[in-house]
């Protein structure tokens, strides 16, 4: 399925966060997988196209603060994923390793 599929599907169906389609849904109604679905949203994200997701599943944006709701999203799970990875590289010290902290 090619991402301008996935965009006017949602601008057409899912207009604003009270129209949004779970993702189990839009996975079977578009007959793509959950990992092809995520790399689709996150190919338009990346090109400037209001996708937007929460509790309520994937939605095209029908104005900016459902934009910035989606945005801290991302990055209260961008944090909790930093999280993760600190623990991990401090688990580390078990095994006598060490690696960098990406920065």
């Amino acid at each position: 399925m090619a991402s301008k599929q996935l965009k006017e599907y949602l601008k057409g169906n899912c207009l604003g966060r009270d129209h949004a389609m779970k993702a189990a849904e839009l996975e079977q109604t578009l007959q793509i997988s959950e990992n092809e679905l995520r790399r689709q949203v996150n190919r338009l994200r990346r090109k400037n196209i209001p996708i937007c997701s929460g509790s309520e599943g994937y939605f095209y944006a029908a104005h900016a603060g459902e934009v910035v709701d989606t945005i801290l999203n991302l990055e209260d799970m961008l944090k909790g994923l930093q999280d993760s990875m600190s623990g991990l590289r401090g688990s580390l010290e078990r095994f006598g390793e060490r690696i960098g902290d990406g920065s």
